[in-house]
């Protein structure tokens, strides 16, 4: 039988608890759609369980070639392993219905892998899996915590984010250094922001780039202003919610010099 060796390269800790397996599985809803993308499956421990629920259509997709021989010799049931890097992957193509993400997320990616799902957020609705403990606490951050951040606002700005359990480093082999933390974001109902989304990224970005500034200071460096009289410009970027970066986009796009 094939066996699977966790590849340093790949980021790879392989799950091996099986009761913190099923916990992960059961915070999917289901609730608006009937697709489920697994990323990274391994030697799968979430798939299993995940086949138990009878999604309409459950699929994985793995980067590692022993984890596809592993996958298709021990769940011959599933007929939908994508053999590839999820960073890579055209979800447009691939997916046509509103659907959900879930998996134990390599570290060394995941931040790259809930950017992606920004650039689907109309196609994913619901995005659920552990990362490391220290990115799952700053995409929940809510403003005036130290670990409030780009991610934070960007992912808030569409989602309802919840920090759900913290998972210890033992039961994973090889066990991590760090803790885990299992998260599930589920899209809202902001269709599109009330300001010039393009900017307000930028505006995110630009302020959490310079944290330390307040935001005259690292808006002042990124953009060319005709004004410097924004009532909120004393405050740092983290002290921002995100209504008030979606009204400080706003007044940047009526206030700065288009030539630039």
């Amino acid at each position: 039988m094939t066996r699977v060796f966790p590849k340093k390269s790949l980021g790879q800790h392989f799950l091996k608890d099986t009761a913190t397996a099923r916990k992960i599985t059961d915070t999917l809803t289901g609730n608006g759609y009937g697709t489920v993308l697994e990323i990274g499956p391994g030697m799968g421990i979430l798939t299993g369980y995940l086949l138990e629920k009878n999604f309409n259509d459950f699929r994985v997709i793995e980067i590692d070639n022993e984890a596809v021989h592993y996958i298709n010799e021990h769940f011959p049931e599933l007929k939908n392993v994508i053999t590839g890097d999820f960073l890579s992957l055209d979800i447009e193509k691939y997916f046509t219905d509103k659907m959900a993400i879930i998996g134990n997320f390599p570290y060394n990616i995941s931040t790259q892998i809930f950017f992606k799902v920004l650039k689907h957020r109309e196609k994913v609705v619901e995005i659920a899996g552990m990362l490391q403990k220290e990115v799952a606490e700053r995409i929940c951050a809510g403003p005036g915590s130290k670990t409030y951040g780009i991610l934070s606002v960007l992912l808030q700005a569409f989602y309802k984010t919840e920090y759900l359990f913290t998972v210890p480093e033992h039961v994973f082999s090889p066990p991590p250094k760090v803790k885990s933390g299992v998260i599930r974001l589920m899209r809202n109902d902001v269709k599109n922001l009330d300001c010039d989304e393009a900017l307000f990224f930028r505006v995110v970005k630009a302020c959490f780039n310079q944290r330390r500034k307040t935001l005259r200071n690292s808006v002042r460096a990124a953009f060319d202003l005709k004004r410097d009289d924004y009532p909120e410009f004393g405050l740092r970027p983290e002290q921002l919610s995100v209504d008030q970066f979606v009204q400080l986009t706003r007044w940047i796009d009526e206030n700065r010099i288009k030539s630039e």
